[in-house]
Parts: structure tokens; C-alpha cells; sequence
């Protein structure tokens, strides 16, 4: 999906390697994030678009809107996934499927 998002750059960060400096900490800050309206976001594939900063008053940071793609991860109610077994117990068993960890119960076994 296509996400939108501002970044704050300390002005350390100015110079030639701007564009990789906003990339990086994108990167940084995206991945590995959970928000409920999208899901996990799992890798950044893509860079859209770099809008142009504006200066915050008071602080030298440049607010920089940036148009980014990305792979995200949403499983729904009722979804089949498939799981890694992590660990097993008299109530139940964990299990991992990418970023999530799913608990399933002894009683919705049959």
C-alpha cells in the first residue's frame, strides 16, 4: 500500500546524502510498526515521493512529507495462517505467524 508520512531532520543531516538520510530514518522509524487501520508494516519497498521541508519554528528541524510503498501485514477474524508452534501448555499452545503471536486455546480444539 501507499502510506504518507512526516519526517523530522536534524539539520546535522543536510548535505549530499539528504535524500538517503531521510530514506534510512524512514526505515528506521516504519518497519516493525503496528498501526490497527493498516497492520504490521513489514518493509518499505518504495519511495513515492520527497515533498519539500518546512523549517519548525523555534527547533532547526525540517518537517519533510514523504509518499512511501509498502508491504504490510493485517490478518483478519477468520483468516487460515499458517503458524510456527512456539510453545504448548495444559490451556493451550502459542504460535508465531510473521510479527503476530497467536494463542489458541484447549477449548476451541474440538
Amino acid at each position: 500500500i501507499v502510506l504518507e508520512r512526516n519526517m523530522q531532520l536534524h539539520p546535522r543531516h543536510f548535505g549530499r546524502n539528504l535524500r538517503e538520510n531521510l530514506v534510512s530514518k524512514l526505515m528506521k522509524d516504519v518497519e516493525g510498526t503496528c498501526s490497527g487501520q493498516h497492520g504490521f508494516v513489514v518493509a518499505i519497498t518504495g519511495i513515492e515521493n520527497i515533498g519539500k521541508g518546512m523549517i519548525r519554528d523555534g527547533t532547526g528541524f525540517v518537517s519533510f512529507p514523504m509518499k512511501y510503498q509498502c508491504v504490510v501485514f493485517r490478518p483478519f477474524k477468520g483468516e487460515i495462517l499458517e503458524a510456527v508452534v512456539t510453545m504448548v501448555n495444559k490451556m493451550g499452545f502459542f504460535a508465531e505467524a510473521g510479527p503476530v503471536q497467536i494463542f489458541v486455546s484447549n477449548h476451541l480444539i474440538p
